[in-house]
């Protein structure tokens, strides 16, 4: 992977990401750099840092074990980017922190319980606060939520709402493969405007994504987009579906983990999630296209926290992307470079 030297910083505002020595936090931190803002990396483990510190990027020590040693890391943060999973033993001691330094939290948790514990628990705080807390703002939760909000546009409610996720394959990383093992709570999907657990077995139906993917098996396969969304968007119902061949690669042990395959670390996947949204006959879509999951919350994810920091968002508390971002300009944001788009009403 590319990490951008830090004398390309222009701005003294710095960003604390937690579980910087990650495969997704390494990311993170090339990528704010390349936006001129100084990260500061931090691990439980200081010494899987060297690239970083060799490069002249802060990098500081801190355990969730350890209240007083996350305080000491994120000192002079304006803001922190929890990239360490599990985020069910991570995100409460890392939000909480951030809390108590009066800063913006972010995650990439595809976890739903974590996603709705952490609205549940810090979102008076945040508010009192004046700071954001937002979760799940990752390629699973969080960019699902905006291709949504953006398909809705004007309108306040939907019958239907519907999210497909195409992978060409599905390497998992090993943080990844230990979050799996350890979310074992009910997946939750909205049905008659409830949340409710997703009816066992899962449904599979066929799903006609767009060019390259085509039709595709699906299965429900729902992650903390369904929490995210219906923080704030109305629907009678709302499914998430995952083609049944990254499903496999991802179920399989062999699988190997993701292989650099440019000069910017990123793997050879390719995604493409789709969104549909229905009230009575009116049906609106939007497909994003783009490559390697890990990666791109990367850019997603730094795209929240430049836009934060620029003070162009709106409202304070545990708040989903959508409700706080205009969704459509964001998206516009990440293309060409990170996605294509495409929108289609019928």
């Amino acid at each position: 992977m590319t990490v951008y030297q830090s004398g390309t910083s222009k701005q003294d505002r710095a960003v604390a990401v937690f579980g910087a020595a990650g495969h997704t936090g390494c990311f993170v931190v090339s990528e704010l750099l390349r936006r001129g803002i100084a990260p500061i990396a931090v691990a439980r483990d200081v010494a899987k840092l060297t690239e970083f510190a060799d490069l002249g990027i802060e990098v500081r020590g801190a355990s969730t074990d350890d209240p007083g040693s996350l305080d000491q890391a994120f000192r002079g943060a304006a803001a922190i980017i929890n990239c360490a999973g599990p985020f069910l033993d991570t995100a409460d001691a890392v939000a909480s922190a951030a809390l108590r330094a009066g800063i913006h939290y972010l995650d990439v948790t595809a976890e739903q319980p974590s996603a709705q514990a952490t609205y549940d628990k810090f979102d008076k705080a945040a508010r009192d606060a004046g700071v954001l807390v937002i979760p799940a703002m990752g390629f699973y939760g969080g960019f699902a939520d905006l291709l949504v909000t953006a398909a809705m546009d004007d309108w306040e409610f939907a019958d239907e709402i519907r999210v497909g996720v195409a992978l060409d394959s599905w390497h998992p990383t090993q943080g990844t493969r230990i979050t799996g093992e350890k979310n074992t709570a009910r997946r939750m999907i909205v049905a008659n405007g409830e949340l409710t657990p997703v009816p066992q077995p899962a449904a599979e139906m066929d799903w006609d994504f767009p060019e390259p993917f085509a039709r595709q098996k699906v299965v429900e396969l729902p992650f903390s987009e369904i929490v995210v969304i219906s923080r704030h968007t109305r629907s009678s119902e709302l499914r998430t579906y995952l083609n049944r061949t990254a499903l496999s690669d991802v179920r399989d042990p062999a699988t190997p983990p993701p292989r650099p395959a440019d000069e910017n670390g990123r793997s050879a996947q390719i995604f493409l999630v789709e969104a549909t949204v229905r009230k009575g006959e009116q049906i609106r879509r939007i497909a994003a296209e783009g490559r390697d999951i890990y990666a791109f919350s990367a850019p997603l994810i730094s795209e929240a926290v430049q836009r934060i920091l620029d003070g162009r968002v709106r409202g304070s508390g545990a708040q989903a992307p959508g409700a706080v971002f205009d969704a459509r300009d964001y998206l516009d944001a990440l293309a060409p470079h990170h996605l294509s788009l495409v929108m289609a009403e019928g």
